[in-house]
């Protein structure tokens, strides 16, 4: 009889926590103190409370105050009206009984990041891998003006729709924890536009593209295996598809948003005749998903690096990873309001992680203030490949993306090759014009194709005269 009881109260006492549990008002990690949002915008807010439940939202920017109800879940969504760039502000969350108030909230230009290795090396630089004056870059990086949050790495089956983190302030005592690529971005673009900027870190090393895809996004991608069992993410859970897409991407998305920066591609290098149509995919996939239009995309092509050094007795053309550099070149185009960063000078041989991380982060900088926030006046993006004229022996490369030419800085170029119909590529002289090339070899009489630099490890030789490398290329499809 005695035991009946006690269970009887344990049991009411479990009613009566669950009951406060789902009661109390929960809010996402991203909407947190020291947070970022988009600046005048419908941007987003989120979180549960008890099933049916009013809740009220004010904002001190406006003095406004919205209601929105909860559903049988639990879970609720409202979009806030957001000014002009500014702040600080509060906003307070109430359910009638409790509140809960986000404080010291900016209002500016917020910034998806997400990648691989490359996009998650700290400013620190990974052990034994510094980054070029990281150091540097942190001892002055205390900016109240820049916020930025990192979701930890999480490899899960079905999607995430929180996690633990915090919106920082930008410090020394922060930031060397905190994306290179990223923070070079996020810093060129809120001292040129002066505003606040947020950034929200979402990336992990070694990772595929199709792990930051569901399964619907990969539904027409023939290999894509689909996991259904802890067992299926045993081995390398960060290059199996959905993984990441669930665990990290899943509680971020719909958060208002300017735009997105990615730097990823090595762990695809060996399936670059399918990474264009990756990528197009996930892109305007994300952009349904973010119901925010097509917001810009840009990203970092792939640095050279040695990757056939991983089959020493298996010597494939695949393995060639200028192949997946001409994939990312291709989806430039194909892509709309997306561009890309070159790298091509940057990369070393035996380092995947190329140290000189302000390269990358400052061009996809110059992508944004450019095509995004339409300041002119400076380069923004690489020389490209525009016609091919071949006049007996010698053929002229012109180029587009040179409004003041193309320079090698006064050292030979050495890097491109011609072919005639027998398909052999041999080195040929190079002679630069102001936007274009002269090329030549007496081994081809008749050259019918070019390619520059296309090979897994090369150094950048033509750049425009603001200093952006041309990416590698080839106008064969041999």
């Amino acid at each position: 009889m005695m035991k009946n009881l006690i269970n009887g109260f344990v049991a009411i006492l479990g009613l009566i926590g669950s009951f406060q549990m789902n009661a109390a008002i929960k809010l996402p990690a991203l909407f947190s103190d020291n947070m970022m949002l988009q600046q005048q915008s419908n941007a987003p807010i989120w979180g549960w409370a008890d099933k049916n439940q009013t809740i009220k939202i004010q904002t001190s920017w406006d003095s406004k105050t919205y209601e929105v109800k909860a559903d049988k879940s639990g879970k609720w969504k409202i979009a806030l009206q957001t000014p002009a760039a500014g702040g600080p502000y509060e906003i307070l969350v109430s359910d009638g009984t409790e509140k809960k108030s986000i404080k010291n909230i900016l209002i500016g230009e917020v910034w998806l990041c997400s990648g691989q290795s490359n996009m998650e090396m700290p400013l620190k630089g990974f052990p034994g891998q510094p980054v070029l004056k990281g150091n540097e870059a942190v001892v002055h990086s205390k900016n109240n003006k820049i916020r930025f949050i990192t979701i930890p790495r999480a490899t899960v089956l079905t999607p995430n729709e929180d996690f633990v983190g915090q919106w920082n302030v930008a410090s020394a005592q922060t930031t060397g924890d905190f994306s290179a690529t990223a923070w070079y971005f996020g810093s060129l673009l809120q001292e040129v536009l002066d505003v606040p900027v947020g950034l929200i870190h979402v990336s992990y090393g070694g990772s595929s593209m199709e792990a930051w895809m569901n399964q619907e996004m990969l539904k027409d991608f023939k290999g894509a295996k689909i996991p259904t069992k802890k067992e299926d993410i045993a081995k390398d859970p960060n290059r199996v598809a959905t993984t990441l897409f669930n665990g990290m991407l899943s509680p971020v998305i719909g958060y208002g948003i300017k735009g997105c920066i990615w730097y990823q591609g090595e762990s695809n290098y060996e399936r670059a005749g399918q990474y264009k149509d990756l990528m197009k995919k996930m892109v305007s996939s994300w952009r349904g998903l973010w119901q925010q239009g097509d917001f810009p995309f840009y990203y970092a092509q792939i640095a050279p690096f040695n990757y056939a050094q991983f089959h020493p007795k298996d010597n494939k053309e695949e393995y060639n990873s200028a192949y997946l550099r001409e994939a990312q070149l291709k989806a430039s185009t194909e892509i709309p309001n997306a561009g890309m960063a070159v790298l091509m000078d940057i990369g070393e041989e035996n380092n995947i992680h190329p140290a000189d991380k302000e390269a990358g982060g400052s061009r996809l900088g110059y992508l944004a203030l450019s095509k995004t926030y339409g300041l002119t006046g400076f380069e923004f993006e690489s020389p490209v490949f525009k016609a091919l004229e071949i006049k007996g022996s010698i053929v002229t490369v012109a180029f587009d993306n040179a409004p003041n030419g193309i320079t090698s800085y006064g050292k030979e170029v050495i890097g491109f090759e011609i072919a005639g119909e027998n398909k052999f590529f041999y080195p040929a002289k190079a002679e630069l014009r102001r936007k274009s090339v002269l090329l030549s070899s007496p081994q081809v009489e008749k050259p019918v194709a070019v390619r520059y630099l296309f090979k897994d490890v090369a150094k950048a030789q033509i750049f425009s005269n603001g200093g952006l490398p041309v990416s590698s290329f080839r106008t064969d499809n041999w």
